[in-house]
């Protein structure tokens, strides 16, 4: 498909999608097709991503969340997952002008257990330095898993039952058990809407535990370029494919 396919005169921004979810894939292959270590990689992945924001801000969009560690990725080398982390502070720290001028306000979606200290120490500078800015909402998936963010959730909801009503489980009816509404309120951040598009890069058809819960009814764009070879003519197109769709959440138009 050629890069100049689509433009913004394609998109109608009456139709954008209000959350924009990525699953960054493929880094490492690009740099093993060039015969470069996956640092490289990593590294070209990052620049991507700073690439996407900025298109998707100046296109207008509320939400973009970013899977940048999951909750599996500490099964990798011990290696890579030290560099990624470096990579991660490091970029925290050194945007902070590109957020401030683009109005970007950055939040961090994932278990802040097994996180190192001073990455966590940047994520809530990064959170509180940007907490006022109006823009497009920036959602860092670091160390996040779609099932584990279930089930901290569940958790903290029955902790606080069990604190707040001193209640046992076998006194629970069926006027305490839990729903879909509440416990939406103890995930990461419930104010961030339903994910309405998830884009997969790197040839793989597959969500990988990617905010499960918000990517109920999400549309699906799996697109077989690998993440550092995405460009802004990618997104365009991603967004003009979901804009074709006909959403019924399960009923009937």
């Amino acid at each position: 498909m050629e890069d100049d396919k689509f433009t913004l005169k394609d998109i109608n921004p009456d139709l954008l999608p209000l959350h924009i979810g990525i699953i960054m894939d493929g880094n490492g292959r690009w740099a093993s097709q060039r015969n470069l270590p996956r640092t490289n990689g990593h590294n070209e992945g990052v620049k991507t991503a700073k690439r996407i924001v900025q298109i998707a801000s100046t296109i207008g969009i509320k939400y973009l969340s970013l899977y940048t560690f999951s909750t599996e990725n500490w099964k990798r080398a011990k290696d890579e997952v030290t560099f990624l982390m470096k990579l991660i502070k490091m970029h925290l720290r050194k945007e902070f002008e590109f957020y401030k001028k683009n109005n970007i306000k950055i939040t961090h979606s994932g278990d802040p257990v097994n996180i190192p200290v001073n990455i966590l120490n940047e994520l809530k500078n990064a959170e509180n330095d940007t907490k006022k800015f109006n823009g497009m909402v920036l959602n860092l998936a670091i160390n996040h898993g779609g099932r584990n963010e279930i089930i901290r959730a569940i958790n903290s909801w029955l902790k606080e039952k069990i604190n707040t009503q001193k209640m046992l489980l076998d006194t629970f009816t069926k006027d305490n058990f839990i729903t879909e509404e509440e416990i939406q309120t103890y995930f990461d951040h419930p104010e961030i809407p339903d994910i309405d598009l998830v884009i997969r890069t790197g040839g793989e058809f597959r969500i990988s535990n990617f905010f499960i819960w918000k990517c109920a009814y999400s549309e699906l764009f799996f697109s077989s370029k690998l993440w550092p070879d995405w460009n802004e003519n990618d997104l365009i197109e991603a967004i003009y494919n979901y804009q074709q769709r006909n959403r019924k959440f399960g009923g009937v138009k």
